[in-house]
C-alpha cells in the first residue's frame, strides 16, 4: 500500500496516476474529501490536523506520500502545516512508513544564485518560515532516525488542467482566455518552471527508488531555461499570432497589497522575479538520466491547444 497524503490537487492526482502506471496499483488517497482518481484506489476520509486520525490513515503503508496544500493564508499556514508535519512523521515512525514530502522553494533566498539542494534557507516572510520550518523538522526527524524519509522539492508550477501558480493564472490562463497576459515583475529573468505531471512522476520515482532515501532532491525542469518574454512568445508561435503582454510592476504590487489580500500575501514571494530564477535540478538528471522531462515548448503547447 502507498498512500497519498492530501489527496485532490493537481500534483496529487498525477501522482496516483504516476504511480498505477509504473509502480503499484495498492493506493490509498487520503483527505477531508477524497475522489478516486484510478478505479482501484482506496479512499480514507482524515484531517491531518488530528493526530489520531492521521494514524489511522498511514496505517498499513509501505510508503507515504505528504502531498497537502494550504490556501495562500501566513496565518492558517503557521497555525496548521507544523502540526500536520508533525503528526505525519509520528504515524510513520508509528507504522514504519517511509516518508516522501512533497516541498516548495518559498525558504530560499529571492536571489539570482543558483539553487541547489545545499543552498541555505533564507525565507522573506512569513510563509517561507514556515516551509523552512517544515523541511528542518523532517530533517531533524531523519538524522534522529525515527523516519525513514526523503524530501522532493519544486520551484513553480505551471501545467494543464487545473494547475494553480502565478505563471497559469497571470499568463497562460488568461492567453488561453484571449487576454492580454500579465508578467510580474520583469519579462526579461530567466524563470525556472516545473511542468506538474513531471513533478508527480519523479515523485512517484523516488518514492520506490530505495536509495533515494535520506536525501533531498530538487525535482526536474527542464534546464533551458525561458524568460516571460520567450515563454509568451513561444505561445504566440504555438497560436500562431503575435501576443502582447503588460509587465506588473512591484509598484502595482506594493500599491495592490494595501487593498487585496491576495496580493499581500503573494507580495513576500516577488523578489523572486527580480532577477534570474535559477532552480538547478542537476543531481535528480545525473541519478535518473532515462527521465525524460517535458520541454517549455511542449508544455506551452499542452496548455493552450490541450
Amino acid at each position: 500500500m502507498q498512500t497519498i497524503l492530501g489527496a485532490g490537487g493537481p500534483i496529487a492526482d498525477e501522482l496516483a496516476r504516476a504511480l498505477v502506471r509504473s509502480h503499484t496499483k495498492d493506493i490509498r488517497l487520503v483527505s477531508r474529501k477524497p475522489v478516486k482518481v484510478n478505479e482501484s484506489d482506496e479512499l480514507v476520509v482524515a484531517d491531518l490536523t488530528d493526530a489520531e486520525a492521521t494514524s489511522r490513515a498511514v496505517a498499513g503503508s509501505s510508503v507515504a506520500y505528504l502531498t497537502v496544500g494550504l490556501p495562500l493564508d501566513s496565518e492558517l499556514w503557521e497555525r496548521q502545516f507544523p502540526v500536520m508535519m508533525r503528526n505525519v512523521i509520528d504515524a510513520c515512525a508509528e507504522h514504519g512508513t517511509k516518508l516522501v514530502f512533497f516541498d516548495n522553494t518559498y525558504m530560499y533566498p529571492g536571489t539570482p544564485e543558483p539553487q541547489d539542494e545545499r543552498t541555505a534557507y533564507a525565507p522573506a516572510g512569513r510563509k517561507g518560515r514556515v516551509r523552512g520550518e517544515l523541511a528542518q523538522m523532517l530533517l531533524s526527524a531523519m538524522e534522529a532516525g525515527r523516519v525513514e524519509a526523503l524530501i522532493g522539492r519544486a520551484p513553480e508550477f505551471y501545467g494543464p488542467g487545473r494547475t494553480k501558480s502565478y505563471t497559469n493564472s497571470l499568463v497562460f490562463d488568461r492567453i488561453r482566455a484571449g487576454k492580454r497576459p500579465f508578467v510580474p515583475v520583469n519579462a526579461h529573468t530567466k524563470r525556472s518552471l516545473i511542468w506538474t505531471p513531471d513533478a508527480s512522476r519523479a515523485l512517484a520515482l523516488l518514492g520506490n527508488t530505495p536509495d533515494a532515501f535520506g536525501q533531498t532532491w530538487h525535482l526536474p525542469i527542464d534546464p533551458d531555461r525561458k524568460t516571460y518574454a520567450q515563454l509568451v512568445e513561444i505561445a504566440g508561435e504555438v497560436l500562431g499570432r503575435r501576443i502582447g503582454y503588460t509587465v506588473l510592476p512591484m509598484l502595482a504590487f506594493r500599491i495592490g497589497r494595501r487593498f487585496n489580500e491576495t496580493l499581500d500575501e503573494m507580495f513576500e514571494l516577488l523578489a523572486r522575479y527580480r532577477g534570474d530564477n535559477l532552480f538547478d535540478s542537476s543531481k535528480f538528471a545525473a541519478r535518473f538520466p532515462e527521465f525524460e522531462v517535458t520541454t517549455y515548448r511542449d508544455g506551452i503547447e499542452q496548455i493552450l491547444t490541450g
